[in-house]
């Protein structure tokens, strides 16, 4: 009796045992704790139902990016990060912040947290629903200095926008110096082709000067520096303005270069801009030998370019606008600069339009779907990643 007691004694202790161990196995580890933000994101991985990391060349972007903060609801832990409209912050599973309207944000973490929350890890959810959001712009913001006494404390602001744009003013007002100087040289120096481009007056007319810049061969030194000119100041108005332009996950995928390189970001837009307008003609090319419309390419190309480097002189007059206005008013300065691009896209498809329309019906099926796939196409795409996202 002694033995079986012994025996079942010493199963017992074996199942125990072995329980035990299986239960360590399977218990899940808690979270590290971090005080502050960092790049190390996570993502949901739908087959395993659980967090993993996020390896930017390895995992597809998502829209929902996760990371364990350490969060005391009487310490503040601000955070800043550049939003689109509709971002939306969660804490626990609990959304405690949406973005209105794009623009850059500084968010106190601590203050979102609901009264009686407990000290320890929470976990953050940045959540986007039409895009991916913008990763890079998430950093840890500054906690405010706690003012001495008999002075009044400024308290950190929570979701507060900032004015968009950048610090450096003068490196936008040296540019646009240097654009004034090079119109004003190339008119001194092309006065006839100038003035052929340059014309109110025929804009909408058929005026002689219009109809022999059609004639006129397309690449000639006078519209090569032209050209690179409004490349240049759209790409200004680009940094300046539409910062959240770098977000574009192909642009970022492909040219990732930081926000506080100005001049840097400036020159690399610079060199797609014109490099989309050169090669344009070689997409008009290959659509009009596809649609069989050869003897059309030609002239819609030397109206897109003289419609675009007409409208391109307005750019500079909203540059000018955003260094005088964009502290005080930067949603009015965001408008107009919307207003200018849509106006510089939907006004050339316009006039390209037009002076197809007189060379060919544009009631013909044939040719009405070679415009939508040259011109109207490409507007829906270039108004969707300029003005749309804002």
């Amino acid at each position: 009796m002694s033995r079986i007691r012994l025996l079942v004694l010493w199963l017992g202790l074996l199942l125990a045992a072995c329980n035990t161990a299986r239960a360590a196995e399977y218990k899940p580890l808690p979270p590290s704790p971090r005080g502050g933000l960092t790049q190390d994101w996570l993502i949901h991985d739908e087959a395993g139902n659980r967090l993993i990391l996020y390896l930017p060349d390895y995992h597809a972007p998502a829209h929902a990016y996760y990371q364990w903060l350490t969060i005391r609801p009487s310490k503040a832990l601000p955070i800043s990060f550049t939003a689109r409209q509709g971002l939306s912050l969660f804490l626990d599973n609990r959304l405690v912040f949406t973005a209105r309207h794009p623009a850059t944000y500084t968010v106190d973490l601590a203050k979102l947290l609901p009264a009686g929350a407990p000290i320890g890890v929470h976990l953050l959810c940045v959540w986007e629903p039409e895009a991916s959001p913008n990763l890079a712009s998430f950093a840890n913001a500054t906690s405010t200095a706690i003012a001495p006494k008999g002075k009044e404390v400024s308290r950190p602001l929570v979701a507060q926008p900032r004015p968009r744009g950048h610090q450096g003013q003068t490196v936008f007002l040296c540019f646009l110096l240097l654009i004034g100087l090079a119109y004003g040289g190339i008119r001194a120096t092309y006065q006839p082709g100038f003035a052929r481009i340059y014309q109110v007056e025929g804009l909408w007319g058929k005026a002689a000067a219009e109809q022999d810049f059609l004639t006129k061969p397309t690449i000639t030194w006078l519209n090569l520096g032209l050209v690179l000119l409004f490349s240049f100041s759209f790409a200004l108005l680009l940094v300046a303005i539409h910062t959240n332009i770098q977000s574009i996950v192909i642009l970022r995928r492909l040219f990732d270069v930081p926000e506080s390189a100005i001049v840097v970001r400036v020159l690399l837009y610079t060199a797609l801009i014109a490099v989309f307008i050169i090669g344009k003609y070689l997409f008009l090319e290959l659509m009009g030998y596809i649609f069989d419309v050869a003897e059309l390419v030609m002239v819609q190309y030397r109206e897109f370019v003289r419609t675009i480097l007409f409208m391109g002189l307005f750019l500079p007059l909203v540059m000018f606008l955003y260094l005088g206005l964009n502290q005080r008013l930067p949603e009015t300065v965001l408008w107009v600069s919307n207003g200018v691009v849509s106006l510089l896209l939907i006004g050339t498809v316009l006039r390209v339009a037009r002076t197809l329309s007189q060379k060919a019906s544009l009631l013909n099926l044939h040719l009405f779907s070679y415009l939508c796939a040259t011109e109207v196409i490409p507007l829906v795409i270039l108004l969707k990643l300029i003005v749309f996202t804002y």
